[in-house]
């Protein structure tokens, strides 16, 4: 699975998703519904433009600051 994620850079980079892309499918973040850091990384919760959960994954300890799907949550099927 290939992930691509473009973020919205404010006062600093990739301050948070705006779109992302798994293998040939492309979703826009409609809500950034939380997000929390931890060590070497940031989490975003993300409900997405086709009604699902997704959790991104940056790891800030790289230098290209690597994107990981970390959790997916179907909602259109009621899960």
């Amino acid at each position: 699975m290939r992930l691509h994620v473009v973020c919205y850079s404010g006062r600093k980079e990739d301050e948070r998703p705006l779109r992302f892309q798994l293998d040939d499918h492309e979703y826009f973040v409609e809500e950034v519904v939380d997000q929390w850091y931890g060590p070497n990384d940031a989490f975003f919760k993300v409900r997405a433009s086709d009604g699902n959960l997704y959790v991104l994954r940056r790891r800030s300890s790289t230098p290209e600051g690597e994107w990981s799907l970390e959790s997916f949550r179907d909602l259109t099927r009621g899960g």
